[in-house]
């Protein structure tokens, strides 16, 4: 007998770590750091339209695996929502946007709080986020 739950109907397969991400005063500096050290290869930077000054890249490492999202706001470490340098999130691939919104639909028929409906952003990601236990952000993505 295991303590492990079920997972949602057809998303047991699927779910995987898509990325994890990263807050950070120095973008630039961070993601040269990653590059240098650890063999990154860096997609474009991002800027976002939606919110003045959000910045990103994402960077891939040599093994694969999950993807590092590298993240700078100009006014990071004054409060701004409650951000602060260090982990951002967890990003949870789950299959395409309907096993986003049936999962979703089923965490918070559980009680579990949506921070922010499904949509797609501005980089192109279908995601909602939750809010885990401790309050950590979550995003459940559709896989790219």
């Amino acid at each position: 007998m295991s303590d492990r739950a079920e997972p949602a109907a057809g998303t047991a397969a699927r779910v995987r770590i898509d990325h994890v991400a990263l807050w950070t005063r120095d973008l630039e500096g961070l993601r040269d750091f990653y590059m240098r050290h650890f063999g990154a290869e860096s997609g474009p930077r991002y800027a976002s339209r939606r919110q003045a000054g959000f910045t990103s890249y994402f960077l891939t490492l040599p093994g694969g695996g999950a993807r590092l999202e590298l993240m700078a706001l100009p006014a990071l470490g004054e409060a701004v929502l409650g951000r602060a340098v260090g982990w951002a999130h967890l990003a949870l691939a789950v299959g395409d946007s309907d096993a986003v919104d049936t999962l979703v639909a089923r965490l918070v028929a559980a009680g579990v709080r949506l921070v922010s409906a499904a949509r797609t952003t501005g980089d192109g990601y279908y995601e909602a986020v939750i809010a885990d236990p401790d309050g950590n952000l979550v995003e459940i993505v559709a896989a790219n």
